[in-house]
């Protein structure tokens, strides 16, 4: 009897180890899903954020976990950018101008993201973690039927931001983000240069480029990855 608990003791100790070493193989190597939130911007006609200009935007998201702490994140996002002198004019000029912008905006953007905390571990004792990202973008506009110069319709951007995670369960994640776009591009709003000798004020500041922003709220499906045994003597 004693031989056979002994012996009991010592398969069940032999399954745990085992199935410590399974576990510790997986890995939540990607994850997909998508967000919901707005586009902003600030340029000539708004120097700064203002939510009334907030308008919808879509964003679909692919991510691979490179470690604990480091994903890498490729997401295309879209949705409509706009704003007007009219609602807040920022001075007598910006009154006088009476500009305003309505356009549809697509974007592709690849971004590392930065973890905080040790959250996606099974024995967490935290659900949560704040984050950072930064990475290169590509965005397309349309909709500005009347150019003031001509330009291309396709323009780099630097997204940067942070926000926040949190594990619903094991398989899904949802994060709340705040991103700026930092672009090299001053016709957003179609608003920049001109002859200050024309006392028109449709023009704007030059050195001044458009930015615009993403906040919205996400969620992503994870997928495990399970490595193959390998032969060491291969």
């Amino acid at each position: 009897m004693i031989r056979k608990t002994g012996f009991n003791v010592l398969l069940a100790a032999f399954i745990l180890i085992i199935q410590a070493k399974v576990d510790a193989q997986i890995q939540q190597r990607s994850e997909v899903g998508f967000g919901l939130g707005t586009f902003n911007y600030t340029g000539d006609l708004v120097r700064n954020y203002n939510f009334a200009f907030s308008q919808p935007a879509a964003t679909v998201i692919y991510r691979s976990n490179v470690s604990k702490v480091v994903s890498f994140r490729a997401s295309f996002t879209a949705g409509k950018l706009s704003a007007s002198d009219t609602r807040a004019p920022i001075d007598a000029f910006a009154a006088q101008r009476k500009a305003s912008f309505d356009i549809f905006l697509t974007e592709l953007s690849g971004v590392y993201e930065y973890h905080f905390l040790d959250w996606r571990e099974d024995r967490r004792r935290l659900r949560f973690t704040p984050y950072l990202f930064a990475g290169l973008g590509l965005f397309t506009i349309s909709g500005n039927p009347n150019k003031t110069v001509q330009y291309s319709n396709v323009q780099m951007s630097i997204p940067f931001g942070g926000g926040i995670k949190y594990v619903l369960n094991p398989k899904y994640y949802l994060a709340l983000e705040f991103g700026v776009r930092k672009t090299f591009f001053d016709y957003l709003d179609n608003i920049s240069d001109g002859d200050p000798s024309q006392k028109n004020y449709q023009y704007g500041n030059k050195f001044d480029y458009d930015t615009y922003y993403f906040l919205g709220i996400s969620i992503t499906k994870t997928f495990y990855d399970i490595p193959c045994p390998r032969n060491p003597y291969k």
